[in-house]
């Protein structure tokens, strides 16, 4: 069997955004999404999570780039800045991201899922306190920090699943996309499913309407989300899904994981 969460980052992070991971739930495949806690579109999101309940959601916690909830000052610009302040004791990344899940369950949201904002959790420290906080706020799944095609991803993955082991958290069996963000199209898309593993498969992806907010923001990721828009409503995707038995699978709903 072959379960497929297809979750898209950056929920919250512009309006336009927020539009199009929306549109990419409700016009195509999308199941999941994570949410920002500290991002400029943070209400407009929450709104539109409320009014679109099948679409699952999860928190994408954020350790680099936009403000910290905490303090209101701009957090690391990225993660080797994010490593030197570690060290330097200079951020104080577990209640930051505990802040952050407060907020979004403030909100009224029940988050199924954890993942960090450019992978930050690939640093051991913040990967346990991801743990720390997926089994104190009962929240069943964390991403899987590396993507299955990643060379030597077979000797990292054990090592951060017995971490996850000691804690009870999961984790989906695979996690893809990483190496195709700003590379996803409905082509490579199409390769990925024909090459699905067997189990469940978390797939991220970075799908967006390209409208002024987006334009102005920092990011280097603007065409490419309207071009996995189009990926993830694409018609021949679904039926390429059919063809070779690929199942949607949002986190929450863990009866047919069962």
């Amino acid at each position: 069997m072959r379960l497929l969460a297809i979750n898209a980052d950056d929920f919250g992070f512009t309006r336009d955004v927020n539009a199009g991971i929306v549109q990419a739930h409700c016009a195509g495949v999308l199941t999941s999404t994570t949410l920002m806690g500290n991002g400029a579109a943070f209400d407009d999101a929450v709104r539109l999570a409320h009014e679109t309940p099948t679409l699952d959601i999860g928190c994408h916690l954020v350790l680099v780039q936009g403000s910290s909830l905490l303090t209101g000052n701009p957090l690391p610009k990225g993660p080797r800045q994010l490593l030197a302040a570690l060290a330097l004791g200079a951020i104080d990344s577990y209640s930051e991201m505990r802040a952050q899940i407060e907020r979004i369950l403030a909100a009224g949201l029940k988050p199924t899922h954890l993942d960090t904002h450019k992978h930050t959790h690939l640093v051991p420290r913040v990967f346990r306190q991801v743990l720390q906080l997926a089994k104190e706020f009962e929240i069943p799944y964390v991403r899987l920090p590396l993507d299955r095609t990643v060379r030597l991803t077979g000797l990292a993955d054990r090592f951060y699943r017995r971490i996850a082991d000691r804690s009870g958290v999961r984790f989906t069996d695979h996690f893809l996309g990483f190496r195709l963000t700003g590379l996803l199209t409905e082509e490579t898309f199409a390769e990925a499913i024909r090459n699905l593993p067997d189990g469940f498969t978390e797939f991220m992806c970075h799908p967006g309407l390209l409208g002024p907010e987006l334009a102005n923001a920092e990011t280097r990721l603007k065409e490419t989300r309207l071009r996995e828009l189009e990926a993830l409503t694409s018609p021949r995707i679904r039926q390429l899904m059919d063809e070779c038995k690929v199942r949607l699978h949002p986190f929450g709903n863990q009866g047919d994981k069962e």
